[in-house]
C-alpha cells in the first residue's frame, strides 16, 4: 500500500480510465480465487515474488503489473482487509 497502492487508489478518484483497468484485473481476481483475507494476503506474496524474479519495480506507470497490485490493494480496501481502514 505504502508504495503503490494509496497513490493509485488515490488516482482512481480523478481517472475514469485507471478505474475500468483496476476494475478489470479485480474481475479477473474475482473470478480466480476466494476474496478472504488469507488467500488474497497469499495472492499477493506469490505475485509479489513473481514481479521480483523478474525484476520489476514500479516506475509510477499504471503497467499491467501495477494495475494487478492496484486491484489487490482496491479488493482488501473494499473488502475491510487493512487495519483501520473502513470499506469506501
Amino acid at each position: 500500500m505504502t508504495t503503490l497502492g494509496q497513490d493509485q487508489l488515490a488516482r482512481m478518484a480523478t481517472d475514469p480510465g485507471l478505474v475500468a483497468a483496476v476494475d478489470q484485473h479485480a474481475a479477473v481476481l474475482r473470478d480466480a480465487i476466494p476474496l478472504d483475507r488469507e488467500t488474497l494476503g497469499d495472492y499477493l506474496l506469490g505475485f509479489l515474488d513473481e514481479l521480483r524474479h523478474r525484476g520489476w519495480a514500479f516506475d509510477g506507470e499504471p503497467d499491467a503489473a501495477a494495475l494487478r497490485l492496484t486491484a489487490v490493494c482496491w479488493l482488501a480496501r473494499e473488502r475491510g482487509f487493512l487495519d483501520g481502514e473502513l470499506p469506501a
